[in-house]
């Protein structure tokens, strides 16, 4: 995937904090950048699932047959402990 610079100005105390966990963890500047932007938008992305099932939910409620459904199934999936 192509990358494109992008300026980014930081003060003085977030700057020597990247450079400081930069070097904690082995990697360049730009390198924990992009993880830190990637790991906040896939939040953002998990968040909006959340949201899509919930929403889910509110359109169709669980039924007191799917509930029971559920737990029938889960009491026969732990009536045998492996461990």
């Amino acid at each position: 995937m192509a990358r494109q610079p992008t300026l980014v100005q930081l003060n003085d105390v977030l700057l020597a904090l990247l450079d400081r966990r930069a070097a904690a963890v082995g990697c360049s500047r730009s390198e924990l950048i992009r993880e830190a932007v990637t790991s906040y938008l896939a939040d953002d992305h998990q968040a909006a699932l959340d949201a899509q099932i919930v929403e889910g939910y509110r359109l169709t409620p669980e039924t007191a047959e799917d509930l029971a459904w559920a737990e029938s199934s889960l009491r026969a999936s732990i009536s045998e402990e492996p461990w």
